[in-house]
């Protein structure tokens, strides 16, 4: 007997993409950082929120490629080679976070407050309809 692969079982019609998406997300980095939080907000809402001390707003850049949520960050910062430190204990490095999105839900807002940027999503619900296929004579 055969072992068929989740995305190719014969009662799976159309998830070929479910496949894409975990090798995607299994690629997106387990490095942990930036830490992160995500909570369900609402019915439909979500919020993920990123812990990024230090990083200003023109720092980031949030985009949404191939139904991925892409988060980087990369600190400007002019003076930092006249800085001296006696302990660097705080992350200033670049970094690339992905989550991956189901169909329907779509980034509502992004707030970077007391360096915590949170990402509020949210899920359309699908519209439930009845499609009648036809039988003709072959």
């Amino acid at each position: 007997m055969t072992k068929l692969s989740f995305p190719s079982h014969p009662l799976l019609l159309g998830f070929d993409q479910l496949e894409r998406l975990v090798e995607r997300t299994a690629r997106a980095g387990t490095d942990g950082y930036p830490p992160f939080n995500i909570e369900v907000t609402g019915e439909h809402r979500f919020r993920i929120t990123l812990a990024l001390a230090g990083f200003r707003e023109e720092d980031l850049s949030i985009t949404i490629e191939k139904r991925q949520l892409l988060v980087r960050g990369q600190q400007q910062d002019a003076e930092k080679d006249a800085r001296v430190f006696l302990h660097r204990g705080i992350a200033a490095r670049q970094f690339q976070r992905a989550f991956a999105l189901a169909e329907g839900v779509e980034v509502e807002r992004a707030v970077l407050e007391n360096g915590l940027l949170h990402i509020d999503l949210v899920r359309s619900e699908p519209e439930e309809k009845v499609q009648t296929v036809t039988i003709t004579r072959g």
